[in-house]
């Protein structure tokens, strides 16, 4: 499995970092897992493109996910690629339904196949995931992701890679990640930041410590510009709570899982 972070950002603008977008590829599939802005030309910086993806998964529908959406979908049109499914949370059909009826010449252009998912187990572009409830101001999902086999199974626990999607941190979602090789969460802030609904190092650092959980390694994301200049104390404060090995993510990092 390989993982490519095509934006680690957030809604406001680094002038470093896309918004959020996570490409997955396996000898199954690829899997797009948000698509926020800038997503669309850091996927053009891949080998795989817009045409290549199978399928795109959201954790939830904030525009800072979700901006690029449209624009991906122009865009395979124009390509010649017109048939995507689009998986997520309850209510994903109808909001991407609704983006597109803005654009009268879009109708029909496309072949789209939508999933509706929770807090369950499915397959989708050569991945099995299970998806789990974070808590974030709108119903978000965390996803756990394992290579499928050719024979329907996995390739193992060593193989799982999780992301947070937006959320609080909390130790239930560590162990939702238990014996993952990699944990990409949200780390929005510097602790010097007063915020709901994203966590701070302190917070993410004691969640970490207090789960039974444990995974490999853990990268942070969805930063906002307050974090710029301020990671190796990020750093340190998550230190001070949690000896595990942690990292900030960045735009074009590819990581191969095995």
């Amino acid at each position: 499995m390989r993982v490519t972070f095509l934006g680690t950002g957030s809604a406001m603008p680094t002038g470093e970092r896309f918004q959020t977008g996570i490409l997955l590829e396996s000898a199954g599939g690829t899997l797009l897992v948000d698509c926020g802005s800038g997503v669309l030309h850091a996927l053009q910086r891949t080998d795989v493109g817009c045409e290549g993806i199978d399928a795109v998964l959201l954790t939830h529908h904030h525009l800072d996910h979700v901006s690029d959406l449209l624009p991906a979908l122009k865009a395979r049109w124009l390509a010649g690629a017109t048939e995507l499914t689009v998986a997520g949370p309850e209510g994903t059909e109808e909001f991407v339904t609704d983006l597109l009826g803005v654009h009268d010449y879009l109708q029909d252009r496309m072949d789209l196949e939508f999933r509706e998912v929770g807090s369950e187990s499915f397959s989708l572009a050569g991945f099995d995931v299970t998806g789990f409830e974070v808590r974030h101001s709108m119903y978000c999902l965390a996803y756990r992701f394992v290579q499928a086999d050719a024979s329907g199974g996995s390739d193992g626990e060593s193989a799982s890679f999780v992301f947070s999607g937006d959320t609080e941190a909390f130790p239930e979602l560590v162990d939702f990640a238990d014996g993952a090789a990699v944990l990409a969460h949200d780390c929005s802030f510097p602790d010097s930041v007063d915020v709901d609904n994203h966590p701070t190092p302190s917070e993410l650092g004691a969640a970490l410590a207090d789960a039974d959980g444990e995974v490999g390694r853990v990268y942070l994301t969805h930063l906002y510009p307050h974090t710029d200049g301020h990671h190796d104390e990020m750093l340190d404060s998550i230190g001070q709570r949690y000896g595990g090995d942690v990292r900030f993510a960045a735009d074009g990092l590819s990581l191969d899982i095995d």
